[in-house]
């Protein structure tokens, strides 16, 4: 059975409200991608490492071995999840969560957040997901 090698790669909204990807975990390279949505950073992202490869391919080097068959795991910060996930209404899920509305719209603006706060945040969109993934319509 084939298994593809999987790295994590981070997105980060950056102050002038930009998404960037990078690949914390390889040794050898690093992969970017940036871009004014988190679709459009992911799509930059994918063409980096298409380019990174063809740039092996074309001068006879053999890829290194970190970045053969390379799946991605995305690791978002909670400004780019909120912005990756417009379905959900900000004020309605901080108040899910326990957080204050006002708050979260401001982390979703990019101010910075607490590990503790961050992990309450990760914690209550999980919750929320299983939750929804326990929904069966008639």
């Amino acid at each position: 059975t084939y298994i593809m090698k999987t790295t994590k790669a981070i997105i980060e909204r950056g102050n002038d409200g930009e998404y960037s990807i990078y690949t914390p975990n390889l040794e050898r390279t690093t992969i970017i991608g940036e871009g004014k949505t988190v679709e459009e950073a992911k799509e930059d992202f994918e063409i980096c490492y298409q380019e990174i490869l063809d740039c092996y391919r074309e001068s006879n080097e053999s890829i290194p071995e970190e970045l053969q068959e390379l799946q991605f795991e995305y690791e978002y910060d909670v400004s780019s999840m909120l912005n990756e996930a417009p379905f959900l209404n900000v004020s309605a899920t901080a108040k899910y969560i326990g957080i204050n509305p006002s708050l979260m719209r401001q982390y979703k603006r990019g101010q910075s957040v607490s590990k503790a706060q961050m992990l309450k945040i990760q914690n209550g969109i999980r919750a929320i997901g299983r939750k929804l993934a326990s929904i069966t319509l008639v």
